[in-house]
């Protein structure tokens, strides 16, 4: 008769494993690991959470843009991908709702708010705010407001889409500032030392200022692929660097010349077969009389955002740009180089940079001097962040932006500072980026708690209510 307290000889069920499996009694059947890959099976990891990327070579994986109903890991729509993007992540890359109706409201409801916020300054002020949003409006449709709020926006929108490139994949570009005004400044130097029939004129000193913003942009890139330096001291940096270089060439002894009668100083004069005449004479031909100078690189800035819009959401580099930005260890994983990305991106970034003092120099100045606009490149960042990084959005906020400035003056008139323009333009950038980041989370908790009803009742309710 057997003892009770001796322990009996009975398998251990741990110890039960299918025929071939090599892997010790700690990894049964069920335990989350795979017996043929060591990939977990069982422990919460799907395998569709890892999207394949294609293929770009014999055994190099390269990634893909989404097939025709899958989801693209970049946006928001994948509940498993997008709860784990930071914050910050998020704004940079423009990822808002997806739904039409959140994506309409979001703006809306931001634009509301800071409407309201905006007034209650006025109010605080000592202005009636009323009579200030009537003045405002007033005087920026009038047709010469008009006017100089396209040419405005015109270069807003430049500015905006050089840093929205930047920001697609997560970079914070702080130096367009400094990239367009040593590529413009460098760019009237040359143009103005070379006659040139047109249109080989203009587009020697577009093409130069391309060059220009795109290798300044490229030394943050190195620093920060080769040395870890981070692009947003690097580009500050830069700006510094680039202004104290416009100072010591735009100096008679060097690329400039006094103009006569004044301390001014300024490049050579680019040659009537350089420069880029107005839309007046085209617009006039279709019935539409401007009373003022309309930019002639209106149609360029039109053109860079539409190629923007197409490089970004359906071409390779696009992708590989969106996926190295949402995490470049993934992205180094399946192929592509995060680091080279970085590098072109700044590149790319900081020739759109390069463009953006092109509709002044040639269209209007026809030099470079101590007038000539600056932070544009701030401004851009603002705009780019108000127009969630897509090309019609940044096009309203340009516009509103424009409006703003233009009508700045006219407060004056109704006992009211101008500076509280700044003011309102930082209200509304702050809400809308609240505002939309607010909606996201929350679509994105109505997505999650959707899929958790499907797994528990095995419906697929999209479906069902489709």
């Amino acid at each position: 008769m057997s003892d009770p307290k001796e322990p009996r000889d009975e398998k251990d069920p741990r110890d039960e494993r299918e025929p071939g499996d090599t892997a010790g009694p700690a990894a049964s059947k069920d335990s989350g690991v795979a017996k043929d890959s060591g990939v977990a099976k069982d422990s919460g990891v799907a395998k569709d959470a890892v999207p394949d990327l294609g293929e770009a070579g014999p055994g190099v994986p390269a990634p893909r843009g989404p097939e025709p109903g899958e989801t693209d890991p970049a946006e928001p729509g994948d509940p498993s991908g997008p709860a784990e993007v930071p914050a910050w992540k998020a704004v940079l890359q423009g990822l808002g709702p997806r739904g039409l109706g959140l994506k309409i409201g979001a703006p809306v409801l931001a634009l509301l708010i800071s409407l309201a916020i905006t007034m209650l300054l006025l109010r605080v002020t000592g202005a009636d705010p009323v009579s200030s949003i009537q003045s405002m409006v007033s005087f920026g449709t009038t047709e010469n407001s008009l006017v100089d709020i396209v040419n405005r926006a015109t270069r807003y929108y430049l500015s905006a889409v050089a840093v929205a490139i930047g920001f697609r994949m997560a970079l914070l570009n702080i130096g367009v500032d400094g990239q367009y005004r040593l590529a413009a400044m460098l760019s009237a130097a040359l143009g103005g030392a070379l006659t040139l029939p047109a249109p080989f004129g203009q587009l020697l000193v577009i093409v130069a200022a391309m060059l220009v913003g795109g290798l300044w942009a490229a030394i943050a890139g190195v620093l920060k692929v080769t040395r870890g330096v981070s692009e947003v001291l690097s580009t500050i940096m830069l700006n510094a660097i680039a202004t104290g270089l416009i100072a010591y060439l735009l100096n008679d002894k060097r690329l400039a010349e006094v103009r006569p009668g004044s301390n001014n100083v300024a490049t050579p004069p680019i040659p009537k077969s350089g420069q880029v005449g107005d839309l007046n004479g085209v617009l006039s031909a279709v019935g539409l009389d401007l009373p003022g100078r309309l930019y002639g690189l209106l149609p360029l800035a039109i053109v860079v955002g539409v190629v923007f819009w197409v490089v970004i959401n359906h071409t390779r580099f696009g992708f590989d740009m969106r996926v190295s930005g949402l995490s470049p260890t993934a992205a180094q994983a399946s192929g592509v180089s995060a680091r080279r990305m970085v590098v072109v991106t700044m590149v790319a970034s900081g020739a759109v940079a390069g463009l953006i003092g092109m509709p002044e120099l040639l269209g209007a100045s026809h030099e470079y001097s101590l007038n000539f606009p600056a932070g544009l490149g701030f401004t851009g960042i603002t705009v780019a962040l108000l127009g969630r990084n897509h090309p019609v959005g940044i096009a309203l906020a340009a516009l509103l932006f424009a409006f703003l400035d233009q009508t700045s003056d006219v407060l004056q008139e109704v006992d009211v500072p101008k500076e509280i323009v700044g003011v309102m333009q930082g209200v509304v950038v702050l809400t809308v980026v609240i505002v939309y980041e607010l909606v996201r989370r929350w679509e994105i908790r109505l997505q999650q708690r959707a899929v958790a009803v499907e797994l528990a009742t095995g419906h697929d309710l999209a479906r069902e209510a489709g």
